[in-house]
């Protein structure tokens, strides 16, 4: 069997990483095209090393443009290797312009497409995202959902014949980063303070970096906290900032190279509190139990708001949402075990 995944964001190359495992365990040939979404090689080309992950056939460098000229460059460039490969399967991941990309190519071609992270609903017609989640999920023949909420989702929209529960590989890689990042080992050499003792922060949707006032509202908030904060720098954040003038070294605020994925997990094991707008940090908060503030009005992830262990702010409200009380309510595993790829291989061999 030869199986296709088509990736082109940070997110999506982590998620890959146990999908690739599972499937070259049951003898699969597995096969990567990167779109090049993610132009900054900080953001694309160590997660291929840390992860083990096979180069792929072909890196279509698409680059920064517009959603609709960043989708149609990837439709025209992707569709040549997916013909030219005859895959069995091809797999998309999660909600970016990659992804849409990749299923409108699937649709209009004789071969099956599966959505990982199917059914996921933030009911914010104003983000990209959830266009792009819910015209991929229509165009799928396979929806791999990982919660029951998700799995919700799709039975409300008539879906629930192609769905299936098998968890978020999300904790996948997590509870394997976890152990290997546990003890005493540094969250990192860009962050140097005790544990408990800082905050991290990260800031890179549209909706929070494209409006001058509120970006500068969001980077006033993180400079006046009460512990360092540090922040990424994210290609999106750093253009915005430059572009309005806004000072990123500030006050309580410092900026930092973008951070490994295990020095990620190592980071918010260690941090104090987590303030984002990114969704698989709201997650990884939630399950590494480490409390979270997310300045968007939304949430596709509504599990983590269990407890108030998430909780989602205005700008304004930052500085008041981060001193709560630290939640005592439990967890759970609404996101499943940690099994999750080795499900999503062994259905794509059943069918």
């Amino acid at each position: 069997m030869r199986i296709l995944s088509v990736v082109g964001a940070r997110p999506q190359f982590v998620k890959l990483a146990p999908v690739h495992r599972a499937l070259s365990g049951l003898g699969v040939e597995h096969l990567v095209v990167h779109t090049g979404q993610h132009y900054d090689s900080k953001l694309s080309d160590i997660f291929f090393e840390e992860f083990n992950i096979p180069a792929p056939i072909a890196n279509l460098t698409i680059g920064s443009h517009s959603h609709a000229v960043q989708t149609a460059k990837i439709i025209e460039s992707l569709e040549p290797h997916i013909v030219s490969q005859k895959p069995d399967w091809v797999l998309c991941y999660g909600d970016t312009n990659s992804t849409l990309a990749c299923a409108v190519v699937c649709s209009k071609l004789p071969f099956k497409m599966a959505h990982i992270e199917a059914g996921l609903r933030s009911n914010n017609t104003f983000m990209p995202e959830e266009h792009n989640r819910i015209l991929t999920d229509h165009c799928s023949d396979l929806l791999l959902a990982p919660t029951n909420n998700a799995m919700q989702h799709l039975q409300n929209e008539g879906l629930s014949e192609r769905s299936h529960l098998v968890g978020d590989v999300m904790i996948d890689v997590l509870n394997t980063a976890k152990e290997t990042v546990s003890g005493d080992i540094p969250s990192s050499e860009k962050i140097n303070v005790q544990e408990g003792q800082f905050y991290l922060a990260t800031i890179h949707r549209q909706e929070n970096t494209d409006i001058d006032d509120r970006l500068r509202e969001i980077i006033d908030a993180l400079s006046e906290l009460d512990l360092p904060t540090y922040i990424p720098s994210h290609p999106r954040l750093v253009k915005r900032c430059k572009e309005f003038d806004i000072e990123l070294n500030n006050g309580s605020l410092r900026s930092i190279d973008p951070l490994s994925y295990r020095e990620l997990v190592a980071t918010v094991m260690k941090a104090e509190h987590i303030i984002t707008d990114s969704g698989g940090l709201q997650k990884e908060s939630f399950h590494l139990g480490t409390p979270c503030t997310t300045v968007r009005t939304e949430t596709e992830w509504v599990e983590t708001l269990t407890g108030e262990w998430n909780t989602l702010v205005e700008p304004k409200q930052i500085t008041d949402a981060i001193s709560r009380p630290r939640p005592s309510t439990e967890r759970g595993f609404p996101f499943g075990l940690g099994d999750a790829a080795n499900n999503i291989a062994k259905l794509l061999l059943q069918l």
